[in-house]
């Protein structure tokens, strides 16, 4: 420290930087941007000349000038100092110790480097940067001046060195950890692909078996279960496809278009229709939902319509905390005496109030022309 400073000021002042760069090091997400910052403000608090942040390459054993202030050019990035003891940097990087030469022209310790001399440093201070995974490297400021570097100096550089160590850890943490998620979502894209194609066999075979067997109960169970097992692998299959949103969840306004054009191929003489707002639901919650509408479909399609055809109608909105799906028809309309929970004659019922009870839904039938389901289920938090 110079002679000229105010102590109390100067450290006051010391700590008002510290306090700042802490800071920046807890939001900081550029380990680059972080050292050269680092420099700036360490080179600002001390009144000095020079400051460098420098990386250990362990493999050629060098330490490399990552970050600085006060440099000549092709400096920062590309200069390397030596890591071995006889220098002041790999003196502090080898041991651990701080390192204070204020006489680098009288010194016996160490040899001056290459850098220092060139730009005619005559006294520097150097501290280790380390976290849990050791050390990353050293800090270090330099001085063509005369003064001295004091122990009050090592604990504010020690203090910039300890956060940066802490925010180089922390952002090497939280790349691996995306690094993880990224695995990890490509390892549930290709199980929901597995899984959609499996789906696909099982439907395959069923609507086989169907056509292979004489038209009546068995034939009509057959289709049934290959439009269920359909509606699954749709979900598996979203979930294949939207890689690039949150891993586990789909658009259920996408899902349910397509839950509906592939129902329209299997009744062409039917019109489903299908208005449904965006909306990102786990395939958890997608699947008894897609179920249910495959089963409402399904029936509108075989006894709305003594003629055989007609328009369906598929709704998703959100209303009051609310997911809202909505079926229905112009057709013959339910019995007037129907009830959907004494409806367990019809395997198609049951599977929609067993459905329903998963998902905490309300099943309504609002009354008007054709038949209506009003199936009300909570929003996720």
């Amino acid at each position: 420290m110079s002679d000229h400073h105010p102590d109390l000021t100067y450290r006051l002042r010391q700590q008002a930087i510290l306090s700042e760069f802490g800071v920046e090091a807890l939001r900081g997400d550029d380990v680059d941007g972080l050292l050269q910052r680092a420099t700036e403000l360490c080179a600002e608090g001390m009144g000095a000349e020079f400051c460098k942040a420098l990386e250990h390459l362990h493999d050629e054993d060098m330490l490399l000038v990552r970050a600085g202030v006060g440099w000549g050019p092709n400096v920062v990035g590309s200069a390397r100092v030596g890591a071995d003891l006889a220098s002041p940097a790999g003196f502090a990087l080898k041991t651990g110790r701080p390192v204070i030469s204020n006489h680098l022209e009288n010194e016996a310790r160490f040899r001056t480097p290459q850098i220092m001399a060139e730009h005619g440093i005559r006294r520097a201070i150097n501290v280790l940067i380390e976290n849990r995974e050791g050390a990353f490297g050293v800090l270090e400021v330099d001085d063509t001046r005369e003064g001295m570097f004091t122990e009050a100096d090592i604990a504010f550089m020690q203090g910039f060195a300890n956060l940066l160590g802490g925010a180089i850890e922390r952002q090497r943490t939280e790349g691996l950890l995306r690094q993880a998620l990224t695995r990890q979502d490509l390892l549930v894209r290709e199980m929901s692909h597995r899984v959609k194609n499996s789906l696909a066999i099982v439907a395959s075979l069923l609507a086989l078996q169907a056509r292979n067997a004489d038209a009546g109960p068995v034939r009509d169970a057959l289709i049934d279960a290959r439009t269920r097992v359909e509606a699954i692998a749709g979900v598996h299959d979203q979930l294949w496809r939207q890689g690039d949103t949150t891993p586990g969840e789909i658009d259920l306004g996408q899902f349910l278009e397509t839950l509906a054009a592939n129902l329209q191929g299997s009744a062409p003489s039917h019109r489903i229709l299908c208005a449904a707002e965006p909306l990102r639901v786990s395939a958890d919650r997608a699947i008894p939902m897609g179920l249910m509408v495959n089963e409402l479909v399904t029936n509108a399609i075989k006894y709305a319509y003594p003629d055989r055809t007609g328009e369906v109608r598929v709704g998703a909105a959100c209303a009051g905390g609310m997911l809202v799906l909505d079926v229905s028809d112009d057709g013959v309309g339910l019995p007037a005496d129907f009830d959907i929970g004494r409806a367990s004659r019809s395997l198609g019922m049951r599977v929609i109030t067993n459905l329903a009870r998963q998902l905490d839904a309300r099943v309504a039938t609002p009354r008007g022309q054709g038949a209506r389901f009003r199936i009300e289920i909570p929003l996720e938090a």
